[in-house]
Formats: structure tokens, C-alpha cells, sequence
């Protein structure tokens, strides 16, 4: 429910149409379902328009790839009060960068604290991410449609300019030289997190301004990766 209801009230978001029971039509509401072609069904019947197994809540949609981003145009935009153009007024923009994190329930979890967290963009390699998709949509909830989600062709060439735009860039990895607390400047970040199989790559990790980790109990490896976001975002955010 909560992935449809952000579409719906997205306006950069095309959709097509919207298939769902008449109790989930009252609780979307006539608002949002008046932008759309929309018709009533049973749960049955939506379910067999879904892959094998997914739980709809009675609603499915159908919706086109959001508008392409360009990071340096949304970065530079002034934010209005709910941040919807690259930030939240009055506070310091967050960007946070995932190298070649292709789980989507992962970087839909990140999205997810992303939104909460006030961040100004997620930013994903177009040929190592999910797709914008289903599973990716509801892992995030609804921040899919809220946090920019931004494709770049090189994630290197993506920190050049966010330290051309006044980031602080933090590589997160459990080999930093500082902890997260330490690292955590009060200016505009950049947060890096790699995949949880090899890390952040070498020549993405050679463009940040420091490598940070997270203190974690000895007897424990390391975090997953929508996790460790979390506790990042809400470091940065509190510091």
C-alpha cells in the first residue's frame, strides 16, 4: 500500500493504471486515485497479475521508470521545507553512495532510511544496481518515490563532483582510520557504503576524504549494509 500511495502522489511519476479492491480504494482515497486510470477487482484477480507469491494488499500498479537525474542539477537546486529539492532547509545535505550494492531489498531498506533520515539523493551505478522494480518499490515502502534515486555511468567521476560541490566524501569500512563520530564533519556529506561481499572498490575508495567505521563489538564482523546505512545516517544526522 504504502509504494502505491507515494506513486500516486508523485508527479514526476507516470502511471498507467491501478488494479485494487474496493477496501483498498477507500483507504487510498478518491485524491490519488483520480490522477489515474484505476478499476476494481478481487483479491484473486490481482493476484494472478503479479509474479508468484507477491503480497499486494489488494492494489497493484503500473507506472513508468521515474525521469532521469542529473546529481550536479538536484544538488545545486535550493531545497524547499520538506527537501524535496535535494535537501532539508536549514540543515546540511547527505548524499549516500552505494558501490555496486545490487540486492534490492538492501537498497530499498537504504531508501527507506534515506527518507527518514532527510537524505538528499541516493546514488547507484546504472550497470551495478536494481532496477527501479516491484520488490525494490515495496522494500523501500513509498522512499522510492520521495529520495531521488540517482544513476550515474561512473561513481568515481560521481565523488569528483560532489567534492567540487563542498562534500566531506566518507568511505565506510571496517578498516578506517577513524570512527564514524570522528569523521562526521558538520558540513555536506557523502556517505559511501560497498557491497557486503568485497566493500567498497579501491579506486572509489582512493576518491573520498576519509575512511570511517562503525564501533561494533569485537565478537560481531560487521553490519549488513541497510543496517550499517541506518546507524550512518542517523550519526550524521545527529552530529
Amino acid at each position: 500500500m504504502h509504494p502505491v500511495m507515494a506513486a500516486l502522489a508523485n508527479p514526476r511519476r507516470k502511471v498507467h493504471r491501478a488494479v485494487l479492491t474496493e477496501r483498498a480504494a477507500q483507504e487510498i482515497g478518491a485524491k490519488l486515485l483520480g490522477r489515474v486510470k484505476h478499476e476494481i477487482a478481487d483479491m484473486n484477480a490481482i493476484a494472478r497479475m503479479l509474479p508468484d507469491g507477491a503480497v499486494h494488499q489488494g492494489v497493484a500498479v503500473q507506472v513508468e521508470k521515474l525521469p532521469k537525474l542529473d546529481l550536479e542539477d538536484l544538488l545545486s537546486s535550493t531545497p524547499d521545507r520538506d527537501g524535496a529539492a535535494g535537501g532539508v532547509a536549514g540543515q546540511r545535505k547527505i548524499v549516500v553512495v552505494l558501490d555496486q550494492i545490487s540486492d534490492p531489498h538492501n537498497v530499498g531498506a537504504i531508501l527507506r532510511s534515506a527518507a527518514a533520515f532527510g537524505a538528499s539523493a541516493v546514488v547507484v551505478q546504472d550497470r551495478h544496481a536494481p532496477p527501479e522494480s516491484g520488490v525494490l518499490a515495496k522494500s523501500a515502502s513509498g522512499a522510492l518515490d520521495a529520495v531521488p534515486y540517482v544513476e550515474v555511468v561512473n561513481i568515481s567521476r560521481a565523488l569528483e563532483d560532489l567534492g567540487r560541490l563542498g562534500f566531506w566524501r566518507i568511505a565506510l569500512a571496517g578498516d578506517g582510520e577513524q570512527s564514524l563520530q570522528e569523521a562526521a564533519h558538520s558540513g555536506d556529506v557523502a556517505i559511501v557504503l560497498g557491497s557486503e561481499g568485497s566493500g567498497i572498490r579501491r579506486l572509489v575508495r582512493e576518491h573520498c576524504d576519509v575512511a570511517a567505521f562503525i564501533p561494533i563489538a569485537r565478537s560481531t564482523e560487521s553490519l549488513n549494509v541497510s543496517n550499517a546505512a541506518a546507524v550512518t545516517l542517523y550519526e550524521l544526522r545527529r552530529a
